[in-house]
């Protein structure tokens, strides 16, 4: 099991990157893949999910309306594309996956407990 968050990067305020997040070993059907944000000294914030039945996806507050998730299951491919950042959106960047999950509790990375479904993060900076 694999999985890749890539994408990040330096952008100025403003400005908008698009992360991929590419599973392997599993399939996208019946797992909610979440992106996870964490900051130094804050804890790892939920800021997007689809849900294992592919129906429907969440956003946090904090991104409702500047990011949007969307996935290509050929590719096996789930992505975050994030517009108007801000210098708050500095953080390292996670993708996971959580098998039968379907609701908005794919918003919180509590409950993706299998380490081995967590991808490396991809570091985003935002300057002002």
């Amino acid at each position: 099991v694999q999985l890749q968050a890539s994408g990040g990067g330096l952008v100025q305020s403003g400005g908008s990157l698009r992360l991929s997040c590419a599973i392997s070993g599993f399939t996208l059907d019946d797992h909610a893949i979440g992106w996870f944000r964490q900051a130094p000294g804050k804890e790892r914030e939920g800021l997007s999910c689809i849900s294992g039945s592919r129906v429907h996806t969440y956003y946090a507050d904090s991104v409702k309306g500047r990011f949007t998730i969307s996935e290509d299951n050929a590719k096996d491919t789930v992505y975050l594309q994030m517009n108007s950042l801000k210098p708050e959106d500095t953080a390292v960047y996670y993708c996971a996956a959580d098998r039968r999950r379907y609701g908005p509790d794919c918003l919180e990375p509590n409950l993706y407990y299998r380490t081995d479904y967590w991808g490396k993060g991809t570091q985003v900076t935002v300057s002002s």
